[in-house]
């Protein structure tokens, strides 16, 4: 365990406090965080959870020493939403029947998970330590980890599920403290209010365990009969299967709290028998696109990779670790106004800490004790972002600041290969504000080029020898 002048701290949705972060095993510290559905790109949203647990991981490990640390991430591989865009994508081969629904299936999901993949990689995102599929979780396996089929088995056999209709549903009021984690009173529930009202239900509430599949569905053969796991019997069994039945930490999006974690919480316990599912629940705020909600109807739903390879934000491509610095500049339980205005202020931050970094000798220096401080306090990126400033201020050739800055850079998952200029976005906004100069709009032509310094590139006008025309040239002011 690294030495650190205190200790890990973290917010707890469960208890609604912060609180002391005590390892159940300090030699193998566990965390599960719910992975993509992979049915389409991962969008901008996905990839807030992915980037805050990363760093989580990441200060665990230097915490704790790498090799003492688990961190399962899931990928559900089998959805009705994949189903459909299966349908959607590969309707006419499978018509045809030159491609069978499941083959369209796996299509769909191989192609999406190789995607996320490429844009978490690209976001600087380490791989967990296991990446499950759902789809290897549904009937019991060769190996004895716990799959989802023997889950629902024991939880009907303990008094907390029940068949009707051909489903297997989970029976909330065998559950007395039902609720505890979105602190929704079972008793209060209206029926009909945002839960689906069904004659075959003992209660509102009940959620399914196990669906019957048509022949045109993908199924597995079950005790009930040919069907498909229900959404949150998935992360119960991938996470008792590599994390054991009460594990340290489970993190995922506020979206997530109600019904998918509250219902992980229920079955797992349940079927275990246990107190807990995990000790710590930690949940990152929502996420909005300059101002409004992101969604399809209203044009702003972006993807990681249209970011990363299009010009459809903002006029233009960003880096990915532009993108990760923008998402860690808002504390992670805070919602966070994704904007162009954001990814400029943290690629303008990025450059100048670069600029510090590329001073330092070829190896890194001692990570700053002041920044894995921020950190344990319940992740407080902006706190240590703080201290990373101040050691660009104070970086001069080869000096230790420049080394430390070098250091927390490459901890916090930043590439610290020397600051290049983007010379293409550099020309265009030269060619933009020569458009402007002609125009005679001075004011427009000035804010062009108090932006290009701002990023460290200094323009200098003249003419050109030859033709006398106003000609623009640049360089890198340090």
């Amino acid at each position: 365990m690294s030495d650190a002048s205190q200790g890990l701290r973290l917010y707890n949705t469960l208890t609604r406090t912060k609180e002391d972060f005590v390892p159940i095993d300090a030699h193998n510290v566990r965390m599960y965080v719910c992975g993509p559905t992979v049915y389409d790109f991962a969008h901008i949203g996905n990839a807030r959870p992915i980037i805050v647990f990363d760093v989580l991981f990441r200060l665990l490990r230097h915490v704790y020493g790498q090799t003492h640390v688990t961190y399962v991430r899931n990928i559900t591989d089998v959805d009705d939403k994949i189903n459909a865009r299966a349908l959607r994508d590969f309707g006419g081969e499978i018509a045809s029947g030159t491609l069978s629904l499941n083959e369209a299936i796996r299509r769909v999901t191989e192609k999406t998970a190789d995607q996320f993949h490429k844009d978490v990689a690209v976001l600087g995102c380490l791989e967990p330590t296991v990446e499950p599929r759902a789809t290897e979780f549904v009937e019991p396996r060769a190996d004895g980890k716990v799959d989802m089929i023997t889950l629902i088995q024991s939880l009907i056999e303990r008094g907390h599920a029940y068949v009707a209709a051909g489903e297997v549903l989970f029976d909330t009021a065998s559950m007395p403290d039902y609720g505890q984690l979105s602190k929704r009173n079972l008793d209060e529930q209206q029926a009909g209010a945002r839960v689906a009202v069904d004659a075959h239900k003992k209660n509102p509430g009940d959620f399914v365990l196990w669906k019957l599949s048509s022949p045109e569905e993908p199924g597995w053969n079950s005790p009930w009969g040919r069907g498909r796991p229900g959404w949150h019997i998935e992360c119960s069994a991938m996470s008792a299967a590599y994390l054991g039945e009460v594990f340290d930490i489970h993190g995922g999006g506020l979206d997530l709290i109600f019904p998918h974690h509250e219902n992980e919480i229920a079955q797992s316990r349940c079927a275990h028998g246990t107190d807990v599912m995990a000790n710590i629940w930690m949940h990152n705020g929502f996420l909005q696109v300059e101002g409004q909600k992101m969604s399809k109807s209203l044009g702003n739903f972006y993807s990681i990779n249209e970011l990363l390879e299009t010009e459809t934000f903002g006029g233009r491509k960003w880096p990915g670790e532009v993108l990760r610095l923008a998402m860690l500049m808002t504390h992670y339980r805070e919602p966070i106004d994704f904007s162009v205005r954001k990814l400029e202020e943290a690629e303008n931050t990025l450059r100048k800490w670069k600029r510090g970094a590329d001073l330092a000798p070829a190896a890194a220096g001692q990570l700053p004790v002041e920044v894995i401080d921020a950190l344990s306090d319940d992740l407080a990126t902006y706190a240590a972002f703080q201290v990373l400033t101040q050691l660009a201020g104070e970086a001069a050739d080869g000096n230790d600041a420049a080394a430390s800055l070098k250091a927390s850079l490459l901890f916090l998952g930043f590439d610290v290969a020397s600051a290049k200029v983007d010379e293409d976005h550099v020309a265009k906004a030269i060619a933009k504000r020569l458009a402007f100069i002609a125009a005679k709009n001075w004011a427009e032509a000035d804010r062009i080029r108090d932006e290009l310094l701002a990023q460290g590139i200094q323009l200098k006008d003249g003419k050109d020898p030859v033709t006398g025309e106003r000609i623009t040239t640049w360089e890198v002011k340090r």
